[in-house]
């Protein structure tokens, strides 16, 4: 009798608690007709449905923050893209009204007032950094920055690619605008319409330097042409003001064009060549620049020192990026024209201690 009434007194108490529980269920669900609830609805599916595709064990802020600029990036890719034709005619449009200035106005200045020997000087001097500068950046628009081979899978990689789903290099990064992973990637450069990595990395420091050099040059010899010609433009605007012929003044205005375009190249261009050739000396690209940064401040935390596994030394550093074996390679190779290939094939690297060290990939 006494096991009955227990059994009866539980099963009671099991059904009292299921009523309960829908009672309560019924309660915190709003009702199909009551106003909001299908909006409510709506709401929680679009919640859980978001949850469901963006989550992750390894989402964080940065992610967050990646997905929310994502359209900016897009943008701007696409931007950069579109308008790198652009960016190379305005390139070749500026170096040509240039020659053109200088072959007009300074040179027969120059023949005509200079001695023998400084004419003969500016001609050699002038006519080498143009040749270089053409050279290196024909090179640097039209080399290929070395790409990673997608129909080999047994290759040395540390990653794989998010986007290019293939093996990743070490050194190699994925660009957003030529959508592929370079070799050794430093930067996409809009003013060569290229990615300057492992196989045009050279042209592209080779022709900042002669540029920068270039418009140093044209500055300089240019220089008391200009004031001469900045003076005759500020008197012939005066009121009253001196008649002067047309091709005089357009002289002076050109003058004053090739001045200040030049000086301005210099002095940008030359603090982008600066900015090269320190991390060149430390054995880095730009990428790897942010890289090795962001590690040296995590490894400092936990008392490590960071050291580059690509650094070699300075000197070491110019060697590999020049390709100078020899002491006669710095006059053929780097003084002059030379389109021989980069040290390594950009998949393998010689790393300057052993892999069990700090390392930024």
């Amino acid at each position: 009798m006494r096991s009955s009434s227990s059994s009866s007194w539980r099963c009671q108490l099991s059904r009292a608690t299921r009523l309960a529980l829908r009672w309560c269920r019924r309660r915190r669900r709003p009702q199909p007709g009551a106003p909001g609830g299908r909006l409510l609805a709506l709401w929680g599916y679009g919640a859980l449905l978001l949850k469901s595709l963006c989550s992750n064990s390894l989402a964080d802020g940065d992610t967050l923050l990646d997905c929310a600029f994502e359209p900016v990036y897009w943008i701007v890719d696409s931007v950069t893209r579109w308008f790198g034709a652009v960016f190379v005619c305005l390139v070749v449009l500026l170096t040509t009204s240039v020659v053109v200035i200088v072959y007009l106005f300074v040179l027969p200045t120059i023949v005509s007032t200079y001695p023998s020997y400084w004419v003969a000087w500016h001609l050699s001097c002038g006519h080498w950094l143009l040749v270089m500068v053409v050279f290196h950046y024909y090179k640097v628009t039209t080399t290929s920055p070395g790409h990673s081979p997608k129909d080999k899978i047994h290759i040395p990689s540390v990653s794989i690619c998010k986007k290019c789903i293939t093996p990743k290099p070490p050194r190699t990064h994925h660009c957003s605008i030529c959508n592929t992973c370079v070799l050794k990637m430093d930067h996409h450069c809009p003013w060569v319409n290229n990615c300057v990595g492992h196989f045009n990395h050279r042209y592209f420091f080779s022709f900042c330097l002669y540029m920068t050099l270039g418009c140093f040059y044209c500055s300089m010899s240019s220089k008391a042409l200009f004031l001469e010609a900045y003076d005759a433009v500020e008197r012939f605007y005066q009121i009253p003001g001196p008649t002067e012929a047309s091709p005089e003044t357009t002289a002076h205005k050109s003058i004053i064009f090739l001045w200040v375009l030049t000086s301005t190249v210099c002095v940008a261009l030359g603090g982008l060549t600066l900015w090269h050739m320190i991390i060149i000396s430390r054995g880095e690209t730009s990428v790897e620049r942010h890289i090795n940064n962001k590690e040296t401040r995590r490894l400092r935390e936990k008392g490590k020192v960071f050291k580059n596994p690509y650094h070699h030394g300075p000197m070491n550093n110019w060697k590999l990026l020049l390709g100078v074996e020899r002491r006669s390679h710095w006059f053929t190779r780097v003084l002059l024209p030379s389109s021989h290939l980069p040290d390594g094939d950009g998949i393998m690297w010689d790393f300057s201690f052993a892999r069990s060290d700090p390392m930024a990939i």
